[in-house]
C-alpha cells in the first residue's frame, strides 16, 4: 500500500501551452496567444515577446543536466519508454520549459523595475568566467558557446532568482505548531482491494465484510492485551510498511484525523480508507525538529503559491513563438569528450550563500 501521495513534479513548471503546453511556469497554466511565425533568426528556438532563446542556451542546460543524471543512473536511463516517447524527449521538453520560465521572469523583472546590483554583476561575471574556463575546446564546440553566452545565461538566471526572492521575501505566513506538526504512527492494515489486470479492484460486499471481521478480531485482541507490534510485524498485517511519519494534508483524511487525535502509545479505533481497514498506534505525537522542518517546507509552498498567482496573471497576454522544426532537431549526442556538469553548481557557489536556496528552476540535486 502507498498512503503517500505521488511526489510533486521534479520541477514546478508547466510546459509552454502549444509550445509544449503553454509556458505557465510554476503556475496553473493560463492560456496565452500562440503566434506561429517563420521569421526566426538562425538558431532561435523560441521567442516570448522580445525575449529569445537559442540552441546554445538549450544545450548548456541539456548537457549539464543529462550528464549529472548519467553519473547517477547511467546513460541508458534516457531510453526508458514513457507516454509513447522516451525519457530523454520528455526531459528535453522540461529543459525548454525551464528556459521559457526564466525568459518570462526576466520580462517580469523588467516590468517591475528589478535589477541586479553591481555586486550581483560581479558574481555573474565570475561564474561565467569559471564555467567557461572549465570547458574543453570540444565541449565549447558541442555546446556552441562562448563566454558572452555563458554570461547571459547566468545573468538571466540571477535576474529570475532575484525577482522570485523580491516577490516572496515579503510573504511571511504564520504556521502554527499544530499545522506543521509531524506525527509518527504504526499501522495494521486489512485490505479491501485486490490486484487485477487493470491495476486493482475493490472487494465486493461479502469480501469487505470478511475483511472487517478480521480487523475487528485484531482490534479485540489488542484491547485484551496482545502487543500491537507483534501483530503489526506478522502476516496478519497486509501493509507493506509498518510505520509512517507525516504532516497534515498527506494521508487520506480519515487516516490523518485518527493519527493527529492520538497521544503517544494510544491505539486508534478501526479507521477506513480507500485501501482498507486500519488500526493505528501513536509513536510520536509531536517532534519539534521535524515540525520545524515541516514548517519551513510549508512556508516555501506558501511563498511559491504567492509567486504563482503573480506569474499566472503576468503570462495571460504574452505572445509565444516556437521554432518547432528546429526544436525537433535539437539533440545531445553523448560522447566521452563531453563531461561538463558544473554549470548549476558554479551558480550555487556564487549566489546561493547570498540569496538562500535557488527557487527551483535549476537542476534538482
Amino acid at each position: 500500500m502507498r498512503l503517500y501521495r505521488l511526489c510533486k513534479p521534479m520541477i514546478r513548471i508547466v510546459i509552454l501551452s502549444m509550445i509544449i503546453g503553454m509556458l505557465s511556469g510554476c503556475g496553473r497554466g493560463k492560456k496565452t496567444e500562440i503566434i506561429l511565425t517563420t521569421d526566426f533568426e538562425d538558431g532561435e528556438v523560441f521567442r516570448i515577446e522580445k525575449m529569445s532563446c537559442y540552441v546554445p542556451e538549450v544545450m548548456v542546460y541539456l548537457v549539464n543536466s543529462e550528464n549529472q543524471y548519467d553519473a547517477i543512473f547511467g546513460s541508458r536511463i534516457w531510453q526508458v519508454p514513457i507516454d509513447g516517447t522516451t525519457l530523454e524527449n520528455k526531459y528535453k521538453d522540461t529543459i525548454l520549459a525551464r528556459l521559457a520560465q526564466i525568459k518570462v521572469m526576466n520580462l517580469m523583472a523588467k516590468e517591475r523595475g528589478v535589477t541586479l546590483t553591481d555586486d550581483d554583476i560581479l558574481r555573474v561575471k565570475a561564474a561565467a568566467r569559471d564555467y567557461y574556463a572549465s570547458l574543453t575546446e570540444t565541449e565549447c564546440k558541442i555546446l556552441g558557446v562562448d563566454q558572452d553566452i555563458i554570461y547571459n545565461l547566468y545573468y538571466e538566471f540571477a535576474m529570475a532568482d532575484k525577482l522570485y526572492h523580491e516577490i516572496t521575501d515579503e510573504v511571511e505566513p504564520e504556521i502554527s505548531d499544530d499545522d506543521a506538526r509531524i506525527v509518527t504512527v504504526r499501522d495494521i492494515l486489512v485490505k479491501t482491494y485486490k490486484p487485477s489486470a487493470v491495476g486493482s479492484v475493490s472487494y465486493n460486499s461479502a469480501e469487505k465484510a470478511e475483511a472487517y471481521e478480521r480487523i475487528s478480531d485484531i482490534k479485540r485482541r489488542i484491547d485484551e492485551g496482545t502487543d500491537f507490534d507483534v501483530i503489526a510485524e506478522s502476516t496478519e498485517n497486509e501493509d507493506t510498511r509498518i510505520q509512517y511519519s507525516f504532516g497534515r494534508g498527506v494521508m487520506p483524511k480519515s487516516y490523518e484525523d485518527a493519527a493527529f487525535g492520538l497521544v503517544v502509545d494510544e491505539v486508534s479505533d478501526i479507521v477506513e480508507t480507500e485501501y482498507g481497514y486500519h488500526i493505528l498506534k501513536c509513536i510520536t505525537a509531536y517532534d519539534p525538529e521535524e515540525t520545524d522542518r515541516n514548517r519551513e517546507s510549508i512556508v516555501k509552498e506558501k511563498k511559491q503559491e504567492a509567486f504563482n498567482e503573480i506569474y499566472d496573471e503576468f503570462i495571460k497576454e504574452l505572445n509565444s513563438n516556437l521554432n518547432a522544426d528546429l526544436w525537433d532537431t535539437v539533440t545531445y549526442y553523448k560522447t566521452d569528450e563531453v563531461n561538463t556538469t558544473s554549470f548549476f553548481d558554479i551558480y550555487d557557489t556564487y549566489f546561493v550563500p547570498v540569496t538562500g536556496a535557488s527557487y527551483g528552476i535549476q537542476q534538482e540535486k
